[in-house]
């Protein structure tokens, strides 16, 4: 190992959403940072999902291997569909720290807010994690490790904005808070890799679309947070690496899958309360919506081709994988569906599958990404039919307040504000994710979202 390979730490800021096409006369710093250290565009993986794509870059493995194969699946044992957990140990293949360690032990990993820390192995790890009692109520707040840093983190920079990490109010404050605690992180551990994790940029990318005016603003406000950290790390004398996980596309097609599936008698819910809940386990087939791709899980695999039938004629639909296609793309695993279902370049998947509002459930028209049987881009929304939403949010939080039961519904039960979305592959270079770094040029940028793995072992002194 080349003891210059590791004098400096390394410092992996994760700007989410970023593409070449997007760099320019909005975020002055990273263009000048760019063009000084050059840039790289990324092929992604796929599914060109937030988790996934953070398993690629710390483990080199595809999903097959690595076995996170969306931001949520189908867990069958369970019969139950999970979006969101938490746990590092359902990541199946080894993380780049743990590669390192085998070399050299002393190695120290910092993660501030990438997917899956809780109970990783790293050094220091901060997260969101809500508290949920017993009555109902979720109460916000952070995960660490070691507990008490989120806690000294949250002393110096004040409480995390969790309402602005995601949801209707999601903005730059959150990604500011993780920008200036990241940087104070730094300062007092000094890991050799930390990972830093921005999502500013996902919020109106997916509300108003790339093509946006009003994206200038959001580019000139991750510019500003990017140049803060930067200059306060390579201060304190680490090397800085860019990356971004996926392109943001333009849309303007929900695809309602689970109700074409629940319409050819496939789908089965049941009746809850007046509401309808998806019942996975009696369904003969169902899909898991996560951006533009889909799982379908088929219950009886004599049916799997009349599914794949059926969903290749949807409108909006581009291609329907088998298991023998989704191999060929490194996607099967045993959490993946029977089909892998790709929306077209304008088009992406609903999670409904209620055919009636009426009978929606009631976790529908709230901000709730673990009770929801897929993801669901209309959480950053308030509701246009409601005529005064800020008289309901009040109303709603002085019932919190008073100590009332109550649903935050205000989120719209369709999906046709959404104007953007990922998921499956860009077409175009300058769409696609991308890698920059201060690190010596003598080191191979990588081509691929997985092949961020090799840089980094080759940055600090490894061979794959």
């Amino acid at each position: 190992m080349s003891e210059a390979a590791v004098a400096k730490p390394l410092v992996l800021i994760n700007v989410v959403g970023l593409t070449s096409a997007l760099i320019g006369e909005h975020t002055p710093f990273i263009r000048a940072f760019t063009e000084q250290h050059g840039i790289s565009p990324l092929q992604e993986s796929l599914p060109a999902v937030t988790t996934t794509a953070q398993a690629c870059m710390l483990t080199g493995e595809a999903p097959a291997r690595h076995g996170i194969v969306g931001n949520g699946w189908y867990w069958r044992q369970q019969a139950e569909i999970k979006f969101w957990q938490q746990s590092n140990h359902i990541v199946e293949a080894p993380k780049i720290w743990q590669t390192i360690r085998r070399e050299r032990p002393d190695f120290r990993c910092s993660n501030m807010f990438w997917w899956y820390n809780m109970y990783s192995d790293v050094d220091n790890a901060v997260t969101p994690r809500p508290h949920y009692p017993a009555d109902g109520r979720k109460v916000v707040d952070l995960y660490s490790e070691p507990p008490q840093l989120h806690q000294k983190l949250q002393a110096e920079h004040g409480t995390f904005p969790f309402f602005n990490f995601w949801g209707p109010t999601a903005d730059i404050r959150s990604s500011d808070w993780i920008g200036r605690a990241a940087a104070t992180e730094f300062r007092d551990n000094r890991p050799d890799l930390q990972l830093v994790y921005l999502p500013h940029l996902d919020y109106n990318l997916q509300r108003l679309g790339p093509d946006a005016p009003a994206i200038a603003e959001d580019l000139r406000q991750i510019d500003e947070v990017v140049e803060r950290l930067v200059r306060s790390v390579t201060g304190d004398g680490a090397e800085v690496a860019l990356v971004s996980e996926y392109g943001i596309f333009s849309v303007d097609k929900p695809v309602h899958i689970n109700r074409t599936l629940r319409e050819a008698g496939l789908l089965r819910v049941r009746d809850s309360l007046g509401t309808e809940l998806l019942d996975a386990g009696a369904s003969k087939a169902f899909a898991v919506a996560d951006h533009q791709v889909a799982h379908v899980y088929v219950r009886d695999s004599d049916d799997i081709a009349s599914v794949a039938e059926l969903l290749r004629k949807t409108p909006g639909i581009d291609k329907v994988l088998d298991r023998e296609a989704m191999r060929a793309e490194g996607l099967d695993h045993s959490r993946a569906g029977d089909l892998f279902a790709i929306a077209e370049a304008d088009a992406w998947f609903t999670y409904y599958y209620w055919l009636d509002d009426a009978r929606a459930p009631d976790f529908a028209p709230t901000v709730d990404i673990h009770r929801k049987p897929g993801y669901d881009p209309a959480e950053l929304f308030i509701d246009p039919r409601l005529r005064f939403p800020k008289l309901r949010v009040i109303r709603r939080l002085l019932q919190k307040k008073l100590g009332f039961r109550m649903l935050m519904d205000v989120v719209p039960l369709n999906g046709e504000q959404v104007r953007g979305s990922h998921g499956r592959p860009a077409t175009r270079p300058e769409e696609r994710p991308v890698f920059s770094s201060t690190a010596p040029a003598s080191l191979q940028r990588p081509d691929s979202v997985c092949d961020v793995h090799r840089f980094l072992l080759s940055y600090f002194g490894l061979s794959q």
